[in-house]
């Protein structure tokens, strides 16, 4: 019988150990930062009703969704009921809208799982990938002050993450929405073209926004797509020179007082949660792609790798939920897309292969002294040491070599010798050296040696 030739589909990303262990710390540094600002866990289903999932989302992110249908519908013609979830927001507005009743507002949930989008495949675009969210559901209204909550949260994971100078970059759709009115653009669905392509400035450039917004899709003058040019290559370098270019940008409409009152008030209470003016900044070109965002939006970039763009993005939303409430429950969130970002980061050589997440391999000498090894490795997990013992023996030198390729650094031998003197033998792949401890002491020194261990990493 011919052989099916082992291989994954474009635009996953499959891990060696080593590497998960890493991916899968960043993924606990995320977790445990979402958790001290005190937002509770969630996950939904991979799967959502296609009618469901497609409310609100936009033409380009329905051509990237995945669709999910049985042979049984297939053979029989049917339509797609269900489909594969193309983000984490779309999922909590229909979980909210239906646990409504059940849940305590504002409600703060963090959610960390796959989601799925049909992208093209090339180097570093995914169709599955992580995603950890965090969103703060109201009930009939919902201060702007969980908007400034939210790149606080970001701020401190990316810190404990150490991968390297960042920056938050905020905005407000409701400024930008009014401001196109005042050049006459009052057609809200010709403000989102608008929004989308100046949202691809910093990707594209100015030239290739001047000429989409003066074609025939938009039919903007030349003068006001200069204008638009002018206003969203506004960058701030300081908080007060973010109130000073915002209060530059002269009157408008009422939408855009309302956000540049709304920006200034999210900028100011960033700063009263501690995050450094270095770390966060007003730039008017940012607008996000789906259509539910209504205020307040957000992306984060590596200042010294902005070839990777953005790893984290987000904000708020009035109307995403009313697609299946009469209830008016109003949110804002951010997501950092985690798949991508750790193989940005392993490409560019910021992150490494993390150490094993057994700490103590014990080697077999002896087949018939296997109860004393497996007692042994019983005492070192209860005192909460993660223990692998050998069970199948072999030479010493290929236990040992099996602990290098796992990662293990530590192994113990425990041979006649050692068992006449009540003893055991530590080895340290990493340093190359080895020592005797007693069996009564052997607890309390590993635990300094996996310490530094842990701060040598």
């Amino acid at each position: 019988m011919a052989l099916t030739q082992a291989r994954t589909m474009p635009g996953v990303l499959e891990l060696l150990p080593l590497d998960q262990i890493a991916f899968q710390r960043m993924l606990d540094v995320i977790r445990r930062n979402y958790e001290r600002f005190g937002f509770l866990p969630v996950e939904t289903p991979v799967m959502e009703y296609s009618d469901v999932l497609l409310t609100k989302t936009g033409g380009e992110t329905e051509r990237q969704v995945y669709f999910v249908q049985s042979t049984g519908a297939l053979e029989q013609g049917e339509k797609p009921e269900l489909a594969l979830r193309f983000d984490l927001t779309v999922p909590l507005a229909r979980y909210v809208a239906e646990h409504e009743h059940d849940l305590s507002f504002p409600f703060r949930r963090y959610q960390m799982q796959r989601v799925y989008r049909g992208e093209r495949a090339q180097r570093g675009r995914f169709r599955e990938f992580y995603q950890c969210d965090i969103d703060v559901i109201g009930k009939d209204n919902l201060s702007i002050r969980y908007d400034a909550e939210l790149p606080a949260v970001i701020y401190s994971v990316f810190r404990e993450l150490n991968i390297g100078a960042f920056t938050i970059q905020l905005n407000n759709r409701k400024l930008m929405r009014g401001y196109f009115e005042s050049l006459g653009v009052t057609d809200p669905e010709l403000q989102t073209l608008v929004l989308r392509e100046v949202d691809k400035l910093d990707k594209r450039g100015a030239d290739y926004v001047r000429e989409t917004l003066t074609g025939d899709a938009i039919g903007m003058t030349k003068e006001a797509a200069q204008k638009v040019l002018d206003v969203v290559q506004v960058r701030s370098t300081s908080l007060q020179d973010a109130y000073d270019k915002l209060d530059a940008l002269g009157p408008g409409p009422e939408s855009m007082e309302q956000g540049r009152v709304e920006l200034k008030e999210v900028l100011g209470l960033i700063h009263a949660y501690g995050v450094p003016e270095s770390h966060y900044v007003l730039n008017l070109s940012i607008a996000r792609g789906l259509d539910y965002y209504t205020g307040t939006v957000y992306e984060t970039t590596l200042n010294d790798h902005p070839q990777i763009g953005s790893i984290c993005s987000g904000g708020r939303y009035e109307n995403l939920a009313g697609q299946y409430t009469k209830s008016h429950l109003p949110g804002v969130g951010i997501s950092i897309g985690l798949t991508r970002l750790y193989w940005q980061l392993r490409d560019a050589g910021l992150v490494g292969t993390a150490r094993s997440t057994v700490d103590v391999l014990i080697t077999q000498m002896d087949a018939a002294q296997l109860p004393a090894y497996l007692a042994l490795a019983g005492e070192l997990r209860a005192a909460g040491i993660a223990t692998e013992v050998v069970l199948d023996g072999g030479k010493l030198g290929k236990q040992f070599k099996y602990a290098d390729r796992a990662g293990i650094r530590f192994v113990i031998v425990l041979g006649e010798d050692e068992l006449a003197k009540g003893v055991v033998t530590v080895k340290d792949l990493r340093r190359e050296d080895q020592f005797e401890v007693s069996r009564s002491e052997l607890i309390k020194t590993l635990r300094v040696e996996l310490a530094q261990a842990e701060i040598s990493t």
